[in-house]
């Protein structure tokens, strides 16, 4: 057996993802020397409580209370707390005491990311963190490194594994949204409070995450556009389907402009894809990415997004790569966050809607709908409509119209819904919806 170099790991946090790290670090202990070529020696787990129950078996003599201790004994640091501090603390601390930091923390990256970049260049250090994504789907490295010669234009990514599988079990049973939420939280894909996940707090950080590194530009997590899928209906979900699309929550990322004119939009809502697009056939709760680059054309990374397991495969992956640094020497690579391109909103963006209405269905009315729209640069590029029966004893009947628009710009097409809900023609909006992937 080869007589490596030790490497000393403090793992921080010992829920679903860091059991499983510790675990895979005990049992492939050889294998993971091979590959970085160290031994990477597991120094001990930080946890709250040492005697909290787990579902992974590991030697209690591992686990202890005292973070700060363990973390300046260590070459390497896998933040695995999740939330803003203590583990923001914990990671800058590993950063001043000479440690290379692994972490899949979304959320402190989304909110705290330049602060902590900043602190690992002042010391030579590096960040790792491919899981902080896309869970297991390797696209950190792609777009930080294999694209970093190319220029992204755009990224569409379904980021989040509980909206999508709750989705995808709409599109497939017709089912309401509550009922599959239920079901969600009882198999574990969603939490008791899934509010992170249904109105998109999630896949926002992970779209500020995804920007920040396809542009070069640091992106605040507050101008990241975000809207949840609570208002998607069982009736909405056909609707689609009988137009060829299925509803996603996309994370939507996008270069605006040419030369020095350009910015970029980030955005996160639920929006009709076309049923043959790559990203309309990602089912359950898998995660899937797609890059849009000038030079390499159009790149599609899919697979799960979530898990235990699946997620600690990726942060072991920057384990090895942070030992390999630490075997070879030199400082840690940076983040390329020069480009500082504005980031403008949403209403800047050029879109299409599919709105639906429903309207009395009586002679002039889609003249006037028609006339509303214009009045705002907004024309029609498609238009469906079905009679809905009066109810016995109602008076007339009701027009039920599926409005699909050309292009304009979102605040131009907000500004059209809002003329016709205040129409005298519109009994109701039943939804609006915007257009991705044609």
């Amino acid at each position: 057996m080869t007589d490596y170099r030790r490497l000393r790991v403090a793992l921080l946090g010992a829920g679903a993802v860091g059991s499983q790290v510790a675990s895979l670090l005990l049992r492939h202990g050889d294998e993971l020397a091979d590959r970085a070529g160290a031994r990477l020696e597991l120094a001990g787990i930080a946890v709250r409580d040492v005697d909290a129950p787990r579902d992974v078996d590991l030697p209690r003599e591992l686990f202890t209370t005292d973070a700060e201790t363990l973390i300046t004994g260590a070459d390497i640091v896998i933040e695995l707390m999740g939330g803003i501090e203590p583990a923001r603390s914990h990671i800058l601390l590993g950063l001043g005491s000479g440690a290379d930091v692994v972490t899949a923390n979304k959320a402190l990256l989304a909110t705290r990311g330049p602060e902590i970049f900043d602190a690992a260049s002042r010391v030579g250090a590096s960040v790792y963190y491919e899981a902080a994504a896309a869970g297991a789907i390797p696209i950190i490295r792609p777009l930080r490194d294999s694209l970093a010669g190319d220029r992204v234009v755009r990224i569409m990514g379904i980021v989040n594994g509980t909206t999508n599988y709750i989705l995808d079990r709409m599109d497939g049973e017709g089912a309401d949204f509550a009922d599959v939420l239920a079901d969600a939280q009882r198999l574990g894909y969603a939490e008791a409070d899934p509010t992170a996940d249904v109105e998109g707090y999630d896949a926002a950080q992970k779209a500020a995450i995804l920007a920040s590194l396809a542009f070069h530009t640091a992106v605040p997590l507050e101008a990241v556009h975000r809207e949840g899928i609570t208002t998607i209906t069982a009736d909405m979900i056909e609707e689609a389907r009988e137009a060829g699309f299925v509803i996603k929550l996309l994370a939507v990322c996008e270069r605006l402009g040419n030369g020095g004119d350009e910015s970029i939009s980030v955005r996160v809502y639920p929006a009709l894809v076309p049923r043959d697009h790559p990203l309309g056939a990602v089912h359950g709760a898998n995660n899937a990415v797609f890059v849009e680059a000038e030079a390499a054309g159009s790149l599609m990374f899919y697979g799960a997004g979530a898990g235990g397991v699946q997620t600690a495969s990726a942060v072991l992956g920057d384990v090895v790569s942070a030992a390999r640094r630490h075997i070879a020497g030199g400082t840690g690579v940076g983040e390329s966050t020069r480009a500082n391109l504005p980031v403008v909103s949403i209403g800047h963006v050029l879109t299409r809607y599919q709105i639906t209405l429903e309207v009395a269905d009586e002679a002039g009315v889609l003249a006037t709908i028609a006339g509303l729209l214009s009045d705002g640069d907004v024309s029609v590029a498609t238009l469906v409509q079905t009679v809905i029966p009066a109810e016995d004893g109602a008076d007339g009947e009701t027009a039920r119209l599926i409005i699909g628009t050309h292009r304009a710009t979102d605040d131009a097409l907000s500004a059209a819904v809002d003329r016709l809900a205040a129409s005298d023609v519109v009994e109701r909006v039943v939804s609006v919806l915007r257009v991705e992937g044609e």
